[in-house]
Formats: structure tokens, C-alpha cells, sequence
């Protein structure tokens, strides 16, 4: 845990108190939105056990999720839908999301933590840093917020749209998720367009 505060005890030294770190989740899969959450902890707050939310385990992760909620002094979590993903692409559906997410937070970020990739028209600094969500405790914290909103979001979907299998793989191109597709079609929440096994398939065909 150390290691993972080592990035805002720098900041805070600086007076840079107000740290936001934010992460997307729900690009790779087939079905869903992309949902993104940003969290402000305050200075020298550890959430122990607190990682990359993928390196977890779903209990861990609800855990964790519960205590960040109760210790954070704001969270915040933002969507891009299905039809913002078809129009503006995967990549940047997520960025919109994430973007979202930080808007709605209160009071605002004075510094905001990104992986890797830098968002265009937010009104304060921000800095990027590669693999964020497994090194730096705020972005591992949104990132465990953002799964948890999102796995319950898909929870919920199983029982709108059943057969589907969402409550298991979550929308991602399992092969249980793709039989299933075969047989039942897409659903309302679907894709119009996906990548499988490294080829362009599309759901609604040409």
C-alpha cells in the first residue's frame, strides 16, 4: 500500500490535496454501456487490499467498493451508452465516460490521475500515467468503484433479458456469451458492432 500512496504523498507534500483519480471499465465487452467512476480520498486514507480492480476477486472487490464509498470525500461515476459508443467510437465513448464522471464530482479535483491516456477539455491539471489503475491508490480505488456499479448494472440485465448470461461474464465475448447470441439474437443492450478472436463480426450484419 505504500507503493500505491507514493504517487499522492508526493502531491500532498506539495499542497496538492484534492487528488481525483478516475477509471473506465466495459470497453472490451459485447453488451453495455462503458461506465467510468472518480473518487477523492483524503490525504493519507489507505483502503488496505485496495488494487487493479481485474486483480481481484468479485467479494474483494464489493468489500472494497463499500469502504471506499464510506472513507471517500466525493465520488462520482459516469456512463457513455450504447448509441455514444456506435457514434464516437469504443476508445472515446470510454474517455466521455470518465470525463462524466469527474464533472460530477464535489467539491472538485485540484489534480486528476488518468492511465496513460490524457482527456481533452477538463478545466484542471491532470497527469497521465501508464498502468495508473495497478500503481496509484486513487485510480485503483475508481477502478474497483467503476467495476462493482457496472457488474451490478449487468446483474440487472440478466433478469430484463434472460438467456444472455449477463449476471456470469458481464457482457464480454465468452464463448457461453456467443452461443448464446447464435441462438437468441442480440439484445436491446448488444453492440451494434464487436471484435471477437481478432475478427470484425457484426451483430446486425451489413
Amino acid at each position: 500500500m505504500d507503493d500505491l500512496l507514493a504517487f499522492e504523498r508526493e502531491r500532498w507534500g506539495k499542497g496538492i490535496i484534492r487528488i481525483a483519480g478516475t477509471d473506465e471499465v466495459g470497453v472490451g465487452p459485447l453488451a453495455g454501456p462503458v461506465v467510468a467512476a472518480a473518487v477523492i480520498l483524503p490525504p493519507d486514507v489507505r483502503v488496505e487490499g485496495v488494487n487493479d480492480s481485474k486483480q481481484l476477486r468479485p467479494e474483494q472487490r464489493e468489500a472494497l467498493s463499500l469502504e471506499i464509498r464510506e472513507r471517500a470525500v466525493t465520488f462520482a461515476f459516469g456512463e457513455a451508452s450504447l448509441e455514444e459508443i456506435e457514434r464516437i467510437n469504443i476508445r472515446n465513448a470510454g474517455f466521455l465516460a470518465m470525463r462524466r464522471a469527474l464533472e460530477a464530482l464535489s467539491p472538485e479535483p485540484e489534480l486528476v490521475v488518468i492511465d496513460a491516456h490524457r482527456l481533452d477539455g477538463l478545466p484542471w491539471p491532470q497527469e497521465p500515467v501508464i498502468k495508473a489503475d495497478a500503481s496509484i491508490h486513487c485510480v485503483a480505488c475508481a477502478s474497483v468503484l467503476a467495476k462493482v456499479h457496472r457488474d451490478a448494472y449487468m446483474v440487472e440485465m440478466d433478469r430484463l433479458y434472460p438467456g444472455y448470461g449477463f449476471a456470469e461474464h458481464k457482457g464480454y465475448g465468452c464463448p457461453s456469451h456467443l452461443d448464446a447470441l447464435k441462438r437468441l439474437g442480440p439484445s436491446p443492450i448488444h453492440r451494434a458492432g464487436f471484435h471477437w478472436a481478432g475478427r470484425q463480426l457484426s451483430l446486425f450484419g451489413d
